[in-house]
């Protein structure tokens, strides 16, 4: 079957633009991903760099991802039908050696690890897969449903907790804290340390700290699994592939991108002019975004697809980063840990917020480069060559056929 090119490019777009959201994660502590007062600087340009981030990006790229994950799942579950292969077993099978990998990653290299989740969540997301896409747009609203009941659930807890003046409510509150907040001083020095160390300084760090897949998919699963859920009804109705039509997707986009960046932008100053108290970091991230996260993400997807159909060579270079899209994630891992980590440059904490990302555009760059470069004589990336063959049992051909 052939491969959908404006699918390939979307993807691509979205394997380089999360690492926006990532830089962060990747370079300062783990707390500082939510909020500039654990790490990084909160004022000045680095107050200017979480606005922009938090009004453009923040969970946008992510949901992008998902989103592209399902249509991709639901692609390589289409073609696995269409070759007379089980459909269950093929993506059972993905889905077992993605969560081996994503553990190797999570515990060996990052604490971000997306891998694990998706493996997880998609698991879940195959009981679907014979829906419409009517009824996929259907479940997926359920399930962001149930994901922002969950988050209010969470305020509720959070705001209950804020007088601190039992033992519970000082637990539930540092709890959050440390995740919304600021740890305390002790365990961002702990961490430091580990990331500035050896390398198992730093796996062992992981290893006695990062949330356990299945409690992370506790909590995100739900809005992680109505994104793959619109991914797939992106796939049967053709919106991810170009099928629609021009003034569709302006419409989509218009709608999309301009709620979610009033949505955005309203709770980004809420927050600031709340002195980034870790209850509206809270609310701003697991909340009031959520809905328009979700059309924030359909935005951009229409946007892309609108500015790459008329454009072959750009969409072909995207194409390729998009088919290597797993190769990349991981590269890019490898790469941060190089620049960020004591067996690397050991930069680790050492650069301000607005100075991460000065590192994204090279990364983008490399990108571009070496997936046209490889795929040009390879017929998979190396990580989806591996991936591939785990699933398959069997080594798959490498190198490209020439004629």
């Amino acid at each position: 079957m052939a491969r959908h090119t404006t699918l390939d490019a979307i993807r691509g777009v979205a394997v380089m633009g999360i690492l926006l959201a990532n830089i962060v994660a990747f370079g300062l502590p783990e707390a500082a991903y939510f909020s500039p007062l654990a790490w990084g600087g909160s004022t000045g340009a680095d107050r200017v760099a979480w606005f922009l981030n938090y009004l453009l990006v923040e969970g946008r790229l992510r949901g992008l991802f998902s989103f592209l994950f399902g249509a991709s799942m639901l692609l390589v579950i289409d073609r696995a039908e269409a070759s007379g292969e089980a459909p269950g077993q093929v993506h059972l099978s993905r889905m077992g050696w993605l969560f081996a990998i994503g553990c190797l990653h999570l515990y060996l290299f990052w604490w971000g690890d997306i891998l694990t989740h998706y493996a997880l969540v998609g698991t879940v997301a195959f009981l679907f897969h014979r829906l419409g896409a009517r009824m996929l747009v259907a479940m997926a609203m359920a399930f962001l449903a149930l994901s922002l009941v969950q988050g209010i659930a969470g305020a509720i807890a959070l705001f209950a907790s804020a007088a601190r003046s039992t033992a519970a409510q000082r637990a539930i509150w540092e709890g959050f804290a440390s995740g919304f907040g600021v740890p305390p001083a002790a365990h961002l020095a702990a961490e430091i340390a580990a990331m500035r160390g050896s390398f198992w300084d730093a796996a062992t760090w992981r290893w006695q700290t990062v949330l356990n897949p299945l409690l992370l998919a506790q909590f995100l699963g739900p809005e992680t699994l109505s994104a793959i859920l619109l991914g797939m009804a992106g796939y049967r109705s053709g919106f991810v592939t170009g099928a629609w039509s021009r003034a569709a997707y302006r419409r989509v986009a218009v709608a999309g991108i301009g709620a979610a960046t009033l949505g955005y932008g309203a709770m980004g100053i809420t927050t600031m002019a709340h002195g980034f108290d870790p209850r509206f970091v809270y609310l701003g991230v697991n909340v009031v975004a959520a809905p328009f996260r979700i059309v924030g993400t359909l935005g951009y997807a229409a946007l892309l697809v609108l500015i790459l159909r008329d454009r072959a060579r750009a969409t072909a270079r995207l194409a390729a980063v998009g088919r290597m899209a797993f190769s990349n994630y991981l590269a890019t891992t490898l790469l941060m840990d190089l620049v960020f980590c004591g067996w690397g440059l050991g930069l680790f904490a050492r650069l301000d917020r607005a100075s991460l990302y000065l590192l994204v555009p090279p990364v983008w760059a490399l990108m571009l480069l070496w997936s046209p470069w490889w795929l040009r004589r390879f017929a998979y990336g190396p990580f989806e060559w591996v991936w591939r063959s785990l699933t398959r049992a069997e080594l798959q051909p490498f190198r490209r056929r020439t004629t």
